[in-house]
C-alpha cells in the first residue's frame, strides 16, 4: 500500500506559485510573475547579441591593423627600391626631388590597396592560402610594373628594373608566410560556428556542398540539415541553436523570416540568390511617392558608358592584338602543323537581343569533333576530341585570343555575359525562359561568369553572374573584371567541364524542375 505525505502547509500544488510571504499567487499574478521572467530571458539574449556583436567588432579590428601593418610593409618595402632605383644607393641622398618621391609611393599605395580589392587579397577564412598569397603577389606586381612603366615614360628611358624584381621576390617570400600565419591568427579570432542548412531540394542542398573541403568550412561547422520549404514561424524555434545559417532555394516567406532572423539575432546568414536578387539589385529608387517604390525596367544602356566602353573594345582590343601577334601567329603555326587542319574555326553565337555572329576561336578539338551534328559543351580533360596542342592552349586561355578580332569588329565587347551557342541556347529556354534576360547587353570575352564561376557552371548559376553584372555595370567595374581575368589563368577549376554523358550544363536544371514537381505534388 503505498502511503502518501499529507501536503505541507505553505506549499502549492504542481502548477502554483508562493508569493515573497509563502502564500497561494492567483493566476493573474502567476502570469505576471511568468511575463516577467520571459522578459529577463530576452533581456539576457539581448544582452548576449550585444557581447557578441561587441566581440565580433573587436576581432575585426584586430585583423583590421594587422592588413594594415602589411600594407605599410608593402609601401615601405617599394618606397625603399624606388630611391635604390633612382638613386643607386639608399644612405647619402641629395636633398632635393623628395617630394616627387613621395608622389610615386602614394601612387603605389592607391594602386596596390584597388587592386587588392579587386583580387580579394585579404579574404580571410575564405579562399585558400595559396590563392591569398597569389593574390597579393599579383596586386604587388601589377601595381610595380604600373609604375615603373608610368614613369620610365616620364623619364623617356627604361632604366634597369633589378632592384624591382628583387623587391617583388622578396614580397613573395612575405606573402606565403603572411598568408599562412594571418590565416591561423584569423581561426584562432573566429572558431567553427555551428551552422545548419536550410534548404529546399536535393539540388539547392548540393549546391552548397561546394563548402566541403574549403576553408569557410573552418569557419561554418555544418552540424546539422534541415529540409524545409514552409512557414518560417514552424521553424524559428529550432535556429536558437545554431549560431550561423546557410539558406538555399527556400519560398519567399521562409527566406523573409531567416534574413529578419539573422538581422535581429546578431546571426549570420549566407542565402544563395534567386534570379529575382539579381534583378532587383539594379532597381532605381523612386522618389516621387509617399511611400519607397524600386522602378525595375529592362537594362537601358547609358550613351556616354556605352561610347566609353566602345572605345574601350576598339583601343584595348586593337592594342592586344599588337602585343599578342606573335603568340597568336605560333598557335596558329602549331595548330596547322600538328593535323594538317585549320588553326582557328568559326561558331555561330549570340550577343545583345539574341543577334547571331560568328565567334573566332583557335582550334583546340579534332576537325571531326561533332561529326554528329550534336552541339555539345567539352567534358573537360576527359573529352577525347581535345588534342595535346588544344588541351595546351584551353589551359593557358591561348584558345580565346582570337576573339579579340570580335571584339575589335563590334560583334562583341570585352566584358559581358559569355556568348551561347544558338542550339545550346534554345534547350536553356525551354527549362529556363528567363536566361533570355542575358541578352539585354551584348556578350563579352570576361565577365562575371567567367571569372567567378566555371566553364560548367550550371546555367541558371549562370545567369545569375549575368544579372549581377548587368544591372550594376560601370566602367570602373568593366576594369576591375579585366584586371581580376588574370587570377582566373593560375585557376584549374574555372576550365572544369560537363560531365562526358551530356552535352550540356542542363542537368541541374532538368533535376531542380523535376524535383520541385515532386516537392509541389
Amino acid at each position: 500500500m503505498e502511503i502518501c505525505e499529507p501536503k505541507k502547509e505553505g506549499y502549492p500544488f504542481p502548477g502554483e506559485a508562493l508569493s515573497k510571504t509563502g502564500d497561494k499567487v492567483g493566476k493573474k499574478e502567476q502570469q505576471q510573475m511568468n511575463s516577467n521572467s520571459i522578459s529577463q530571458a530576452n533581456r539576457k539574449t539581448e544582452e548576449e547579441i550585444r557581447e557578441a556583436h561587441l566581440r565580433g567588432v573587436k576581432n575585426h579590428y584586430k585583423m583590421l591593423w594587422v592588413k594594415l601593418y602589411r600594407t605599410a610593409l608593402d609601401i615601405l618595402l617599394f618606397y625603399l627600391a624606388f630611391i635604390y632605383f633612382r638613386y643607386g644607393r639608399i644612405f647619402d641622398l641629395p636633398e632635393y626631388g623628395f617630394r616627387y618621391n613621395y608622389f610615386v609611393t602614394i601612387a603605389y599605395a592607391v594602386m596596390l590597396y584597388w587592386f587588392k580589392r579587386t583580387y580579394n587579397a585579404e579574404l580571410f577564412g575564405f579562399v585558400r592560402i595559396r590563392t591569398l598569397a597569389m593574390s597579393q603577389f599579383l596586386s604587388q606586381m601589377i601595381s610595380t610594373a604600373s609604375i615603373y612603366m608610368l614613369v620610365s615614360i616620364g623619364w623617356r628611358h627604361f632604366t634597369n628594373p633589378c632592384i624591382f624584381l628583387v623587391l617583388l621576390a622578396v614580397q613573395l617570400a612575405i606573402d606565403i608566410l603572411w598568408s599562412y600565419f594571418g590565416s591561423e591568427y584569423f581561426f584562432r579570432l573566429y572558431p567553427a560556428k555551428r551552422t545548419v542548412l536550410i534548404y529546399r531540394n536535393e539540388i539547392d542542398r548540393r549546391r552548397f556542398g561546394a563548402v566541403k573541403g574549403k576553408p569557410i568550412e573552418r569557419l561554418h561547422k555544418v552540424v546539422d540539415e534541415i529540409q524545409f520549404d514552409g512557414k518560417f514561424e514552424d521553424l524559428e524555434e529550432k535556429l536558437d541553436k545554431y549560431e550561423a545559417i546557410f539558406v538555399a532555394g527556400v519560398n519567399s516567406n521562409c527566406r523573409n523570416g531567416i534574413l529578419k532572423y539573422c538581422k535581429n539575432k546578431g546571426v549570420p546568414g549566407f542565402f544563395l540568390p534567386h534570379v529575382g536578387d539579381a534583378i532587383m539589385q539594379g532597381a532605381e529608387h523612386i522618389r516621387s511617392f509617399d511611400s519607397p517604390v524600386l522602378y525595375v525596367n529592362r537594362t537601358v544602356v547609358d550613351p556616354l558608358y556605352a561610347f566609353g566602353k566602345r572605345t574601350f573594345d576598339i583601343v584595348s582590343s586593337g592594342i592586344a592584338l599588337v602585343l599578342l601577334s606573335p603568340i597568336m601567329l605560333i598557335t596558329a603555326l602549331i595548330i596547322r602543323l600538328y593535323d594538317r587542319g585549320p588553326a582557328f574555326y568559326k561558331q555561330t553565337r549570340l550577343t545583345k537581343n539574341g543577334k547571331e555572329f560568328k565567334i573566332l576561336k583557335f582550334r583546340s578539338m579534332r576537325v571531326d569533333a561533332e561529326k554528329d551534328g550534336v552541339a555539345r559543351l567539352s567534358s573537360g580533360d576527359n573529352d577525347n576530341r581535345i588534342t595535346p596542342i588544344g588541351r595546351f592552349i584551353r589551359k593557358c586561355r591561348i584558345d580565346e585570343l582570337p576573339q579579340l578580332i570580335n571584339i575589335f569588329k563590334g560583334d562583341m565587347s570585352v566584358v559581358g555575359p559569355r556568348p551561347e551557342r544558338p542550339e545550346i541556347a534554345e534547350q536553356y529556354y525551354e527549362k529556363m525562359p528567363d536566361f533570355r534576360l542575358r541578352l539585354q547587353v551584348k556578350a563579352g570575352l570576361t565577365g562575371y561568369a567567367q571569372v567567378y564561376g566555371k566553364y560548367n557552371t550550371d546555367p541558371y548559376e549562370k545567369l545569375e553572374f549575368d544579372l549581377l553584372y548587368i544591372n550594376q555595370m560601370s566602367f570602373l567595374t568593366d576594369i576591375q573584371l579585366c584586371f581580376a581575368t588574370f587570377s582566373i589563368l593560375f585557376s584549374s577549376e574555372s576550365t572544369e567541364g560537363i560531365d562526358a554523358n551530356a552535352t550540356t550544363a542542363l542537368q541541374d536544371v532538368e533535376q531542380r524542375e523535376e524535383t520541385n514537381s515532386t516537392v509541389n505534388k
